[in-house]
């Protein structure tokens, strides 16, 4: 295990500057996920600390060694794609155990590798298989296999669960939350799917234009947004917000309200008309026209919001989200 040191990183391909000056610690065993919209630089980020790609200017560390000008093979990680890139003519154990024949490594110490890595991803009984033979979920596990023996320093993943169905990634999710527990490894993981980023992290890094704007836990980031990019893009469904006289009277430029802090008040500050509510059984989402503009309001197990019925709602004081005219947080009241 090592931790991850990125200093004064910039990047440009050609005239285009894709990061401009970014500075980020990821710690010795963490869980960190760098999060973001297609062309935040994320990848791009990732693909610098392999040594896939060479950073324009600044430093990469690994264990407090500089690997800014070391090829990928030296750096001690390992690296899973969205591609499982599996050979098709060889059985699970030879694609786990590839890269350790290629540095011809005993035999013994292969079969204890490989061993260890398919008890750990539950792929014992799959490993005469052929990869035509496997789910998605199995070829993931596979190609994490692959990673796991090498006894990397980092592992790094970049969209591994974006080709698999809903259902396989909330597997694949909790598999991987799992794997960390085990090996107690640095991992660092690149997703645009912040559901992905809030169940999988112990630290987010939420990267906008490809620059940092905010990082912290889950709970950091859904609780106290910085800015209100991060308070959009954290949360499903996304924060409410609300500006003009409204948001003045709270002495902000824009307020921020999480869907579950909208409750339901026959003397509500708000009034609205259901556009359309969402029955999912364990709670309700209804999207609302107000006079302060489209609100999403989320509520607890099963309520019966027609279209075009009226509701009165009042936000809950207490979980309001205060910004400036610059979009940043303000100090707490």
């Amino acid at each position: 295990m090592a931790n991850v040191e990125l200093a004064h990183i910039n990047k440009t391909f050609g005239a285009v500057e894709t990061i401009p000056d970014l500075t980020l610690a990821i710690p010795d065993g963490s869980f960190t996920v760098l999060v973001g919209p297609s062309g935040c630089g994320k990848s791009t980020l990732l693909r610098m600390i392999a040594g896939l790609e060479e950073p324009t200017k600044g430093s990469i560390t690994i264990g407090g060694r500089d690997v800014t000008r070391e090829e990928p093979s030296k750096r001690g990680i390992s690296m899973v794609f969205q591609s499982y890139a599996l050979f098709p003519h060889m059985t699970v154990e030879q694609n786990i155990d590839f890269g350790l024949r290629l540095a011809k490594m005993p035999a013994k110490e292969r079969e204890s590798r490989v061993a260890a890595a398919a008890d750990v991803l539950h792929l014992k009984p799959l490993l005469k298989r052929r990869p035509a033979a496997l789910s998605g979920g199995q070829r993931q596990r596979v190609a994490i296999g692959r990673s796991i023996v090498r006894n990397p320093e980092v592992f790094l993943f970049d969209e591994p669960l974006s080709n698999l169905d809903a259902a396989l990634r909330t597997q694949m999710r909790v598999e991987l939350a799992d794997l960390h527990q085990r090996l107690k490894a640095t991992m660092v993981y690149v997703t645009h799917d912040q559901v992905e980023a809030m169940t999988l992290a112990d630290q987010i890094v939420v990267m906008n234009a490809g620059r940092i704007e905010q990082i912290g836990s889950p709970l950091e980031l859904y609780n106290k947004p910085q800015t209100l990019f991060v308070a959009t893009f954290i949360g499903s469904p996304k924060m409410n917000l609300v500006s003009g006289d409204a948001a003045r009277k709270e002495g902000a430029t824009t307020l921020g309200i999480r869907p579950e802090h909208l409750a339901l008040d026959n003397d509500g500050r708000w009034t609205g008309t259901v556009r359309i509510a969402e029955h999912l059984g364990n709670e309700t989402i209804a999207y609302i026209q107000s006079e302060v503009g489209e609100l999403i309001a989320r509520f607890a197990g099963h309520r019966d919001f027609k279209a075009g019925e009226i509701l009165r709602m009042s936000p809950d004081l207490q979980h309001l989200h205060r910004f400036d005219e610059d979009g940043r947080r303000m100090s707490e009241q």
